[in-house]
């Protein structure tokens, strides 16, 4: 499939390191290899671990090793398979792979799960005895956080059921919504052509200095995803539906019960967190009030939201983004811009736009042996720059926990997004300190108060909406009216009369993959933007005795829970004043933006000229 033509065109990852094609046959040698291993590994340790007493610490703590080497494989060609994906989902030989890999997984997590299952029946008293063996030290969290789940387990012969019926549920449906988002195309008019564009794209003109083209970008997207209305809908349906399912099997007591044991957090704090982030939706509504000054607007409609304000953002190629990103991340520690430099210079990075690639952006570290990858959509525009920053900080934090083993490797959601937004945050930095027009500055000022918007106020909308609809889900099958009125319900709050919500934006729920792929995802992005938040100005004020520290905190991986981490770095997230932080920064920025309007504007004259 040809790329549309950006300054990214042709930057495609490299995923040799892994495998040299879909149908390289180390693959399947690879998935055979696992077989074997897992099959050599069930009958070596099987009833081996639930015995009178408990195993012999070093027998435990050889299989955990022997099981981590099974899974690096495993994750190795797993990540392989949906990176392919990703990259062109309507080719019909990544369909396959991806769908032959998830049935191989299945297959071979069924073999293996008898020996967690064996963990977690196991007496309180002997598996406490054994967490606290020096011997198993290295593993500790992991065998505290496997125990957590032990309510929650069902027998094996259930628990396979109900892998095996994960590819003909969820997961399918998660790939049906894939590859629709995909592989619809927007028929948008653009200096008097109409040409048919990517979502991605479509969505990009919503940040266009013209107002008409931001309206018409926004009816198109809206207009074509309500053609499928039937599928989006029974789709989410059969996704929470199956959540559901899942809960009650499990005895889980809520919807995001389970999320909140991944996520390592207690579920008052999450609550907590969100209560705050709502008691400051004034703020959003009085930059949105701002906002529409400065636009000569009485207020702004939804399609205005990210309209550029003060001077006019230049165009950014992606070899300059490379510069920007990598000078930035130089002015905090050598080290951050030598592991970014190696993403740019190996090919580690997936930045142009084609058909059929997903959308959006993330980055997948597939095991401590790897180094991570990132997929991206670069369309020219200066706020892609700081998407990238996002990603790599993702790919910073992959890297320097690579000195994890498997097990102890990937952070729960609520840290996983702190080197991300990080990296943002220097970013956004260094463009303020390195620009001169105080318009430009302005423009910068109010694009990072949007990024912050979209990250601490939409994602805990996205969260009510979720809870909404799980909610509702108990009164019967979902559709696209009641899904459509809960989506408006939960932005009206955030809102308010400070902006204009569109007829169509009743379908803004519709495309957003956490929905499907990650239930209740959203709020880490929240947690982890206010955490950010607080730890920069931490950096800040404590300058380059910060970085090791910092440095420490991303080298751990998930070899701690998040309490005990941040602890270190004096964060204490049960404190009802910690949240309040992080809006005292965005708070900040909004008042930086009204003084730099007001010197723009100079004296006697009003902020809306």
């Amino acid at each position: 499939m040809s790329a549309i033509s950006t300054s990214a065109a042709g930057i495609r990852w490299d995923l040799s390191d892994l495998f040299s094609s879909w149908s390289d046959p180390s693959i399947e040698q690879s998935l055979e290899e696992c077989k074997r291993r897992a099959a050599v590994f069930a009958e070596r340790y099987r009833g081996t671990v639930l015995v009178a007493g408990g195993p012999e610490p070093g027998h435990l703590r050889r299989g955990i090793e022997e099981l981590e080497d099974i899974y690096e494989l495993i994750s190795r060609v797993a990540s392989y398979a949906s990176l392919l994906y990703s990259q062109d989902t309507l080719k019909a030989e990544h369909r396959d792979l991806q769908q032959k890999v998830e049935l191989k997984t299945t297959e071979l997590s069924n073999l293996l799960l008898f020996f967690d299952l064996e963990w977690r029946r196991l007496d309180d008293q002997t598996a406490n005895r054994l967490i606290a063996d020096p011997h198993l030290a290295p593993y500790r969290h992991y065998l505290e956080i496997s125990r957590r789940y032990s309510f929650h387990t069902l027998s094996e012969p259930e628990e396979k059921i109900v892998n095996e019926k994960e590819n003909t549920g969820r997961r399918a449906f998660a790939r049906l919504f894939t590859e629709l988002t995909s592989s619809l195309s927007f028929p948008l008019e653009r200096e008097g052509k109409t040409e048919e564009v990517t979502l991605s794209e479509a969505l990009s003109c919503l940040h266009d200095p013209d107002r008409d083209l931001r309206r018409r970008a926004q009816e198109t997207v809206f207009n074509v995803l309500s053609r499928h209305d039937m599928v989006l809908t029974f789709t989410y349906d059969t996704i929470v539906q199956d959540h559901l399912t899942n809960d009650r099997l499990r005895k889980y007591p809520d919807p995001m019960a389970e999320r909140h044991l991944n996520n390592e957090i207690e579920p008052q704090v999450v609550e907590q967190m969100m209560a705050v982030a709502e008691s400051n939706y004034s703020t959003a509504q009085t930059y949105f009030r701002l906002k529409a000054r400065m636009l000569g607007l009485p207020r702004l409609a939804l399609y205005d939201q990210y309209a550029p304000v003060g001077g006019e953002l230049p165009s950014c190629t992606f070899e300059h983004s490379r510069e920007i990103i990598l000078s930035a991340f130089r002015s905090f520690s050598p080290l951050f811009e030598e592991i970014a430099r190696d993403f740019f210079e190996k090919h580690w990075i997936d930045a142009e736009i084609r058909k059929g690639k997903r959308g959006g952006a993330f980055c997948a570290s597939p095991t401590p042996k790897l180094h991570p990858y990132i997929l991206c959509n670069y369309t020219d525009n200066l706020r892609d720059v700081m998407t990238v920053a996002h990603e790599l900080g993702h790919g910073l934090h992959g890297s320097l926990s690579r000195k994890q083993t498997y097990l102890n490797y990937d952070t729960p959601l609520t840290t996983a997004e702190t080197a991300s937004v990080f990296g943002e945050f220097l970013v956004f930095d260094h463009l303020l300190a390195t620009e001169t027009d105080p318009k430009v500055q302005l423009a910068l000022i109010c694009g990072k108060i949007e990024d912050t918007f979209a990250t601490v106020f939409r994602q805990t909308v996205l969260t009510r909406f979720e809870q909404a609809v799980f909610n509702r889900r108990a009164q019967g099958r979902f559709t696209p009216d009641s899904l459509c009125q809960a989506w408006l319900d939960a932005n009206g709050k955030y809102y308010g009369n400070a902006v204009e919500m569109t007829d169509g934006y009743r379908w803004g729920w519709s495309y957003i993959p956490h929905f499907i792929h990650t239930r209740f995802y959203c709020y880490s992005y929240v947690f982890g933007q206010l955490l950010t938040l607080s730890l920069y100005r931490m950096y800040k004020e404590q300058g380059k005795e910060f970085v090791p520290r910092y440095l420490s905190l991303l080298e751990a991986g998930g070899a701690s829970g998040p309490e005990s981490l941040l602890r270190l770095l004096g964060v204490e997230l049960k404190d009802p004043g910690f949240w309040q932080k992080g809006f005292a920064e965005v708070r900040t920025l909004v008042d930086r933006a009204q003084e730099l309007q007001r010197q723009i504007a100079g004296p006697g004259n009003s902020p809306a000229k």
